[in-house]
């Protein structure tokens, strides 16, 4: 099929020629035999005027039931997982990538996150304190998530602005953050403080 890349049955808004693609897909299901290889004819229109910021995989945010920190951590890392192809793409295709300050591996940072939920503070690692890898590892977050929306078709030239709205509003990782600034909004620690009240959340992303 003729299709960009992350619009596997056409593009957005178009039921009706999405609705023929899965039709067509089901029906090589009565094959005789398989495996059935066979082209759709009929091509995807193109995307008129600019391409809308979309979430590089299709995840559905926290529920208000949710906010467990075990259940918030497992959907941050399963998010960072199914963002990985996107990311890889972005390398490939820019020869070069902004994540690696906190120098954790992606899952790690995932996990170190977490740890933050429930309004504790865990063990520095190494010399560094852990608020101040905590920030570390939010820059390192924010470019992994820039960098795979912005390697999606049509969304190479995407604003600062749309993307910070895009990761704090849309994403399961923007969730964690206004949580953990929740769980640590009344800390007594100073470093923590820091974080949470000047760089966890932009201002112009904050709720009130």
């Amino acid at each position: 099929m003729p299709f960009e890349l992350g619009r596997p049955i056409g593009v957005p808004g178009d039921p009706d020629f999405q609705n023929r693609v899965i039709t067509a897909a089901l029906e090589l299901l009565d094959a005789p035999s398989g495996p059935v290889l066979q082209d759709y004819l009929e091509d995807a229109l193109p995307v008129e005027g600019p391409a809308a910021l979309m979430c590089p995989v299709s995840f559905a945010l926290p529920e208000a039931d949710d906010s467990d920190s075990a259940k918030l951590t497992a959907k941050l890392l399963e998010e960072i997982a199914l963002m990985r192809p996107w990311y890889d793409r972005s390398v490939d295709n820019r020869k070069r990538t902004t994540v690696g300050a906190s120098g954790l591996a992606l899952e790690s940072m995932g996990s170190f996150v977490g740890e933050f939920l429930d309004g504790g503070i865990p063990e520095s690692k190494g010399d560094v304190n852990s608020p101040s890898l905590f920030k570390l590892v939010i820059e390192d977050l924010k470019a992994y998530y820039f960098e795979s929306a912005t390697a999606q078709p049509g969304q190479e030239e995407a604003d600062s602005k749309t993307l910070t709205a895009w990761f704090y509003r849309e994403t399961v990782a923007g969730s964690v953050l206004y949580a953990v600034g929740d769980a640590h909004k009344d800390t007594q620690d100073k470093s923590m403080r820091l974080v949470v009240n000047t760089l966890l959340i932009p201002r112009s992303q904050r709720l009130n």
